[in-house]
């Protein structure tokens, strides 16, 4: 075994706002383990797409774009969301859009850009552990993750989540549009040919609907400790 496999990995796999970049960044704090938004990557990289005017549908180009761009995460004082960087560019609220989720779900249906990306997600995996969050990280990035968990919630309450979200930010949103986005990104997400939003063989499915954000990090670390 690989000192890479020894290190512990708590997978959190869902559909778009589920809350699942919310309750890692919790788990991992509590837990005093690195996080890996998988999310994020993809966002930055339809982010640095639309930068360059690129066309979404080109694969070639999709390719070029993850492998050039330059992406990092800053983690903030006050634990709150963490900062993301494209290209030297604070980007944190700009790949927080629908229209970036959009475009992240329409690139990660590309194998070349999954596997641009694949070592750049398994360098988070570090001692003493890490907390991976996205759509096929228990499934296909790391299926040997000790603890593997599928959050879910119902479409309406992830999109008035959402709305609540970008509301706080300022930015202009109306929770009907925001619903029928989550509905199609759903539908996209879960029937890509290339690692489907699904729930591991072995994960716990945890509905968070109507839940409390403290409730569900509770589940999450019962599960893991």
């Amino acid at each position: 075994m690989t000192a890479e496999k020894i290190i512990p990995v708590l997978t959190i796999d869902g559909p778009s706002g589920s809350g699942k970049g919310t309750i890692s960044r919790m788990v991992a704090e509590a837990l005093g383990w690195h996080l890996l938004d998988s999310g994020a990557l993809y966002r930055a990289i339809g982010f640095a797409a639309g930068m360059e005017g690129l066309d979404l549908s080109d694969a070639d180009a999709m390719t070029r774009c993850a492998q050039t761009t330059r992406i990092s995460f800053r983690a903030r004082k006050d634990g709150g969301e963490t900062h993301v960087f494209v290209n030297g560019h604070d980007a944190t609220d700009e790949i927080r859009t629908e229209t970036c989720g959009a475009a992240a779900s329409a690139i990660a249906a590309i194998p070349s850009v999954r596997a641009a990306l694949f070592d750049k997600q398994h360098s988070f995996r570090k001692s003493p552990g890490l907390v991976a969050d996205g759509r096929d990280m228990g499934t296909v990035i790391f299926p040997d993750a000790r603890v593997k968990v599928f959050l879910t919630a119902s479409a309406e309450e992830r999109a008035k989540r959402r709305y609540k979200q970008l509301k706080e930010k300022g930015l202009g949103v109306t929770l009907a549009a925001l619903l029928r986005e989550i509905q199609a990104r759903d539908v996209r997400d879960a029937e890509r040919a290339v690692a489907p939003l699904k729930p591991a063989a072995d994960a716990v499915i945890i509905d968070s609907t109507g839940m409390p954000i403290d409730q569900v990090v509770a589940q999450v670390l019962s599960l893991a400790r």
